[in-house]
């Protein structure tokens, strides 16, 4: 089996004309740092330490204790009146395209006239 690598065919010792023998990936190292692209060199999270804070509250718990709450209201209706309107348009847009399509299909399958 011959190989053309760096502009020189070579043959593997040892190989059969039919055999699968891939080459490794040659391993380079640049001889010169490549050039920066921003003005100041990267920070690795270690070096960079605590940068900043979040002066937020943590809201996970709450909402936890909001989303977990056995009420038997299903999960995606639990966030108030705009997960209830949200919910609503989209299953009368469903329904009314879904409505549409099968007019359509009915309309398509009549003969013309």
């Amino acid at each position: 089996m011959y190989y053309k690598l760096n502009g020189v065919t070579q043959r593997l010792a040892g190989s059969s004309p039919g055999a699968y023998n891939p080459q490794g990936l040659r391993v380079t190292v640049p001889s010169e740092a490549p050039p920066m692209i921003f003005a100041t060199p990267t920070k690795y999270v270690s070096e960079a330490g605590n940068t900043g804070e979040y002066l937020g509250r943590n809201k996970v718990p709450d909402l936890q204790k909001l989303f977990q709450k056995a009420d038997g209201i299903p999960v995606h209706l639990k966030g108030g009146l705009m997960d209830k309107m949200l919910y609503r348009t989209t299953m009368g847009l469903t329904i009314g395209g879904t409505l549409y399509c099968l007019m359509a299909l009915y309309i398509a399958s009549q003969p013309r006239k």
